[in-house]
C-alpha cells in the first residue's frame, strides 16, 4: 500500500519534481560525462605523450569529483527539504487519519528511491549520449585517430556515479527521517498560513552599513588590481577575498532594509498594479535569506571567472603556438661555468661544456644536420655586473617596493645584434640596427615589459663589457630567443657584435627546420633528434670509459662518458610544445567546465526551489488577490517581476565581482597569455543564459502552476 501510495504521490506531485528531477538528470549526466573522459579515450590512436596528458587530466578530474560530489549532495539535500515543505499539509493529513510517522517516513523513502532510481538512470542514458560528442571533441582537441573507435559505456564511471548518488540519497532519507520525526501536526496543518517574521531595520543604519560595506568592497577591488604587485604570497592575498565575501553579505543585509523604503517613498511606482505587494515579497525573501542569497552571489561570481579564466587560457595556447613556436627545433647547451662550479668541476667536466650541439651529436653517432634545415646557431652571454637591478638605475628602490617579489640580483641575458636577427627571421620577429653605443631590449611579458619601459623612458645607459650603451627605443620591443606556448621572456639585452666578448658565452643556441613536409617524417627526425637523450652506447668508448671526439679544428681530445651524459644539450620540439599546450589547454579547460556547469546548475537550482518554495507559501496570498480583483495577467506579472529581480539580484553584483576577478585573473595568467579572453567571457555568457536563464523560465512556468493551484 505504501509503495503505491508513493507512487500516486510522484505522478500527482510531477510538476513540484519537475526542476529536482530536471537538477538530478543533469547532475548525474554531467558527473558520468566527465568520469568515462579516460574509458572513451582507449580506442584513440595518440602518441605517447598525448595519452600520458589524458591520464594526467583524467586524474585531476577525478579527483575533482570528490568535490563536486559534496557541491551536488548539498544540493539534493536542500531539494529534498523543498519538497517536504512543499506537502506539509498532507503529511499533517495524514497524521490526523492515523498514520505514524515511521510510515510517513517510509513513503518519502520510497519516493526518494524512486525519483534517485530513475534519475540516475535517466541521467546514465543521457550522460553515455553525451560523452560520444565529448569523445569527438577531446579526439578534435588531441588531433587523434578515431578511424577504429566505436561506442563505449564506461562501467567504471558508472559505477562510480551510481555509488557517488547512492550515498547522496541514503544521506537525504536520513534527513527526511530526521525532520519527519521532529514535526508537530499543528505547524503542518497550518504550514500555509505561517510566514517568516519580518523584523523592519533602522533605515539610517542599512544606509551607513550599505556605504561602509561598498568602500571595503571598492578597496578589496583595488587591491587585487590596481594593487596587485603587492600580494606577492598567498596571505596576502586572503584580505581582499574576506573583504569582498563580508562586504557582500552587508550589501544584500543593508538592501534588504532599503529597498521597500526607498520604493515606499516613490508612491507612484509602489501604489501602480501590484507593484506594493511584488516589492514586500521581494523585501521579505532578502531580509529572511542574506546568508543564501550572499552564498548563491558568491558561487555565480566562482563561475563566471572560472569558466572565463580556464577557456581563456586554453584559446590563448592553442592560438599562440604557431608564433612562438615558430620553428621544429631548439637546442640549447651550457657553454659557460661559474666560478663556483670550476672549484668542484674535473677538468675534463669543464672541457665537456666547450662542446658544441654538433660535436655532441658527432660523439652520440646521429647524423643530425643532414636533416635539418634554416639552421641558426647563436650564442647568449652574460656580464656578472649587468643584474636585473643594475638597469633601473635610479628607479630601483620605488620598483622594489611595489613589485618585492623579483629577483634584483638576476643577472642578464645578453646577445649579439646579428645572432639576434637571424633568430628573429626564423620567428618571424621585427630585425634591428644599432649604433656602435646603443642597446635594446626585447621582451614579451607584458609585466616585465611595463617596468622596463619605466627605465627606458629615462634613457637609462648601461656599462656592458666595459662599454657605456644608451637606449635605442624608450620603450621594450617584441621579442624572444626560446620556443615556448606563452609569452615568457622578461628581457634580453641586444648589443652591437663588437660588444659582446666570446670569453663570457654562458648559452649556446641553435633552431632549425626538420627537412621534411609530411607529419610521420617529421615524427621520424624527432626521434632522431632526441635520440641523444636515449643513446647508451657511445662511439669510440675506451675500457677506462672515455670517448674520443673529433674536434672542430681536426684535434682529438678525450672525455668521460659521466661528463658527457651531464652536458646534453637541451631540446625543445614543436611538437612536444604544440602536446604540452594542448595538453595544458585541455586539463583547464575541462576543469573550468566541469567546475563551472555544477556551480551554476547549483546555484541556479537553489533559486529555484528558493522561488518554488515561495510560490508554495504564498498560494493563499494570490488567491486573496484574485477575490479583490486582481486578474491572471496581473498576478502572472508580479510572479514575473518577483522571480525576475530574485534571479537578477546575486546575478548583477557577481558581475561586478566578475569584472575585477577577471582583471585579477589577467595578472595571475599572464604567463599564459589572455589573447582568447574577450571570446571565453562570450563563451561564458552563453553558458550562463542557457543554465541560468533554462532555470529562470523552469521557475516561472513552474511557480505559475502552483499559484493556480494545479
Amino acid at each position: 500500500m505504501l509503495f503505491k501510495l508513493s507512487l500516486k504521490n510522484i505522478r500527482k506531485s510531477f510538476r513540484d519534481y519537475t526542476v529536482y528531477f530536471f537538477t538530478l538528470v543533469v547532475g548525474v549526466a554531467v558527473f558520468y560525462v566527465f568520469n568515462a573522459i579516460e574509458s572513451q579515450t582507449v580506442m584513440m590512436e595518440v602518441t605517447a605523450n598525448t595519452r600520458e596528458i589524458i591520464r594526467l587530466m583524467t586524474e585531476a578530474l577525478s579527483s575533482i569529483s570528490v568535490f563536486v560530489s559534496f557541491v551536488l549532495g548539498f544540493l539534493i539535500v536542500y531539494a529534498s527539504q523543498f519538497l517536504i515543505k512543499r506537502r506539509n499539509k498532507e503529511f499533517g493529513i495524514y497524521l490526523t487519519l492515523g498514520m505514524g510517522k515511521r510510515k510517513i517516513s517510509m513513503i518519502l523513502f520510497l519516493e526518494t528511491l524512486l525519483i534517485g532510481i530513475v534519475s540516475l538512470v535517466a541521467g546514465l542514458f543521457v550522460g553515455a549520449g553525451l560523452s560520444q560528442l565529448m569523445s569527438a571533441f577531446v579526439a578534435n582537441m588531441f588531433e587523434a585517430d578515431m578511424t577504429e573507435y566505436k561506442f563505449i559505456f564506461s562501467t567504471d564511471a558508472c559505477l562510480k556515479t551510481i555509488l557517488y548518488f547512492s550515498v547522496m540519497y541514503i544521506v537525504v532519507m536520513v534527513f527526511n527521517t530526521i525532520n519527519i520525526s521532529r514535526c508537530r501536526l499543528i505547524e503542518l496543518l497550518q504550514a500555509e498560513r505561517r510566514s517568516e517574521k519580518q523584523k523592519l531595520k533602522n533605515p539610517w543604519l542599512c544606509v551607513l552599513i550599505f556605504i561602509a560595506a561598498s568602500a571595503v568592497l571598492g578597496y578589496a577591488y583595488y587591491m587585487v588590481t590596481a594593487g596587485f604587485g603587492k600580494l606577492d604570497t598567498v596571505d596576502k592575498i586572503v584580505p581582499p577575498i574576506c573583504m569582498g565575501i563580508v562586504s557582500t553579505f552587508l550589501i544584500f543585509w543593508s538592501l534588504s532594509g532599503l529597498l521597500l523604503r526607498i520604493v515606499m517613498s516613490l508612491k507612484g511606482i509602489y501604489y501602480r498594479g501590484l507593484n506594493s505587494f511584488t516589492l514586500r515579497q521581494i523585501s521579505s525573501k532578502i531580509n529572511t535569506q542574506v546568508v543564501s542569497i550572499s552564498i548563491i552571489c558568491l558561487m555565480l561570481f566562482v563561475t563566471i571567472c572560472t569558466l572565463s579564466a580556464c577557456l581563456s587560457v586554453r584559446n590563448t595556447l592553442t592560438m599562440q603556438l604557431d608564433e612562438m613556436a615558430a620553428a621544429d627545433v631548439e637546442m640549447t647547451k651550457h657553454v659557460g661555468i661559474t666560478d663556483i662550479e670550476k672549484e668542484t668541476m674535473s677538468e675534463s667536466a669543464m672541457a665537456v661544456y666547450g662542446l658544441s650541439i654538433k660535436e655532441i651529436y658527432e660523439a652520440v653517432g646521429i647524423d643530425l644536420f643532414s636533416s635539418l634545415t634554416d639552421v641558426v646557431e647563436g650564442h647568449i652571454y652574460m656580464d656578472a655586473q649587468l643584474t636585473f637591478g643594475a638597469t633601473l638605475g635610479d628607479l630601483l628602490e620605488s620598483i622594489q617596493s611595489q613589485y618585492t617579489f623579483l629577483g634584483y640580483d638576476t643577472v642578464e641575458d645578453i646577445v649579439a645584434l646579428s645572432e639576434y636577427n637571424a633568430a628573429a627571421a626564423v620567428f618571424g620577429n621585427e630585425t634591428f640596427t644599432l649604433a656602435e653605443d646603443e642597446y635594446l631590449i626585447v621582451a614579451d611579458f607584458q609585466s616585465m615589459v611595463n617596468i622596463r619601459n619605466l627605465t627606458l623612458q629615462q634613457g637609462q645607459e648601461l656599462t656592458v663589457f666595459g662599454h657605456l650603451l644608451k637606449p635605442k627605443y624608450a620603450e621594450c620591443k617584441t621579442g624572444w630567443l626560446e620556443m615556448s606556448g606563452s609569452h615568457v621572456n622578461a628581457g634580453i639585452i641586444v648589443v652591437p657584435d663588437a660588444v659582446v666578448q666570446d670569453g663570457f658565452c654562458w648559452k649556446e643556441f641553435l633552431l632549425a627546420n626538420y627537412a621534411a613536409d609530411k607529419k610521420e617524417e617529421k615524427r621520424e627526425i624527432e626521434e632522431q633528434v632526441q635520440g641523444i637523450w636515449h643513446q647508451n652506447n657511445w662511439h669510440n668508448v675506451s675500457a677506462d670509459g672515455m670517448v674520443n671526439i673529433t674536434m672542430a679544428d681536426g684535434s682529438v681530445q678525450q672525455f668521460s662518458v659521466e661528463d658527457l651524459n651531464s652536458s646534453l644539450p637541451i631540446i625543445d620540439t614543436r611538437i612536444d610544445i604544440s602536446e604540452a599546450m594542448v595538453g595544458m589547454g585541455g586539463l583547464m579547460a575541462f576543469i573550468g567546465l566541469y567546475l563551472g556547469v555544477i556551480f551554476l546548475i547549483s546555484s541556479a537550482a537553489l533559486l529555484a526551489l528558493k522561488e518554488l518554495s515561495e510560490s508554495a507559501d504564498n498560494k493563499e496570498r494570490y488567491h486573496m488577490l484574485r477575490k479583490l480583483g486582481a486578474d491572471e495577467s496581473m498576478l502572472n506579472r508580479a510572479l514575473f517581476r518577483q522571480i525576475g529581480i530574485f534571479f537578477l539580484a546575486p546575478l548583477l553584483l557577481a558581475a561586478v565581482h566578475s569584472v575585477f576577478g577577471i582583471l585579477f585573473s589577467i595578472h595571475v595568467l599572464e604567463v599564459f597569455g589572455t589573447v582568447g579572453l574577450a571570446k571565453s567571457i562570450a563563451t561564458t555568457v552563453l553558458i550562463l543564459a542557457a543554465i541560468y536563464g533554462g532555470y529562470f523560465l523552469l521557475t516561472y512556468f513552474s511557480s505559475k502552476n502552483i499559484i493556480r493551484g494545479r
